[in-house]
């Protein structure tokens, strides 16, 4: 089930332990951070508890998952970060593919970042409602309130990635349609499924090609009221495009700024970046454009990154081969971190 390549004996500890025992499976381990693999990642089961107290706490008898016990692969993760969850769409022992077994669950789930550095944002496992305070209970996975488009499996080389990829048509600053290669949307597979979107929360900001990004400055920049002065030259990397904050106004929803709008199959269904995910403060007087400009020549055109994912939430359906965005849910006076635990089959894990 989880396609190890082979078994073997560890040789390399002078005690068997968890991460080294004698005829085990390998399979290749991750630090998606450091981009960092290990191919001598043993392949382990044990029980598996979801959930968060006060809410009813779920087991998995036999979860499969992989141990290493080096501590480099645990470098650049989060302070008191010991493992990654994984939640890609393809592999058998992802948690949402290993879970989606279970009937309280399904092959679906919900992911809400949080924007603060001392709340948890959540990620709901298994079907809808999604709830959270404001401070009534609300559902934020009504489907009125998400833009669904359709998800997308590529194949990066020979190999069949686990990365979210998702179907998208066009890119507006301020109801304005940017001029855009299109082609460059589309997954290239003659190319090795170079182009396309995806979505990454490795990364710390939204990567746009460097023609896609230089038209979304210009019509970011001429959307901007004329009062609004540049920075030059940016003041932090990997900023390219600043701008002072004196006469910027700030709304419940971030900085007033032109709204930015993925657009996905059609003009009438698109996701919107508003100010709090479309600019950063660098310092007391300066904001930044937060996308970062790179040649994405052997990589996707877009990779969606997690700052513009804050405060949004994200429903990964993966039978129906769909995901759905909602808008920032400040636009609701909730967060990511006021989810409800109280329901046991809408476990937050």
């Amino acid at each position: 089930m989880a396609k190890s390549y082979g078994c073997g004996d560890c040789k390399f500890r002078s005690e068997l332990q968890p991460g080294c025992n004698n005829n085990t499976c390998y399979i290749w381990g991750e630090n998606p951070i450091k981009k960092m693999y290990h191919d001598g990642s043993e392949v382990a089961e044990d029980v598996l508890t979801v959930g968060s107290s006060p809410g009813v706490l779920v087991t998995s008898p036999r979860f499969i998952f992989t141990c290493r016990i080096d501590p480099y692969m645990l470098e650049k993760l989060a302070k008191g970060v010991t493992g990654v969850a994984g939640f890609g769409q393809t592999t058998p022992i992802t948690v949402p593919n290993q879970l989606g077994s279970d009937p309280r669950f399904s092959r679906k789930f919900g992911m809400c970042l949080s924007s603060s550095t001392t709340s948890r944002g959540v990620i709901f496992i298994g079907p809808n409602p999604y709830y959270v305070y404001n401070p009534k209970k609300i559902d934020i996975s009504n489907s009125k309130d998400l833009a669904y488009t359709k998800l997308l499996v590529n194949k990066r080389g020979f190999l069949q990635t686990d990365e979210y990829y998702f179907q998208m048509s066009s890119i507006r600053v301020a109801g304005q349609d940017v001029p855009l290669n299109k082609t460059l949307l589309i997954i290239n597979k003659k190319r090795h499924g170079t182009d396309g979107t995806s979505i990454s929360t490795d990364i710390p900001y939204t990567i746009l090609h460097t023609t896609f990004y230089d038209s979304v400055k210009t019509a970011f920049i001429n959307a901007l009221p004329k009062n609004v002065t540049i920075v030059e030259p940016p003041p932090m990397s990997p900023f390219a495009t600043c701008f002072s904050s004196e006469n910027i106004k700030n709304t419940n929803v971030g900085p007033d700024v032109p709204p930015i709008d993925i657009v996905f199959y059609k003009p009438s269904v698109f996701w919107r970046i508003s100010g709090a995910n479309s600019l950063i403060q660098v310092s007391k007087d300066v904001m930044c454009l937060a996308f970062v400009r790179q040649d994405q020549t052997w990589l996707p055109s877009i990779v969606i990154g997690g700052y513009q994912l804050e405060e949004n939430l994200l429903v990964f359906d993966l039978p129906g081969r769909k995901i759905g965005f909602s808008s920032s849910l400040k636009l609701k006076q909730t967060s990511c971190s006021q989810y409800d635990n109280t329901i046991m089959d809408k476990v937050p894990f």
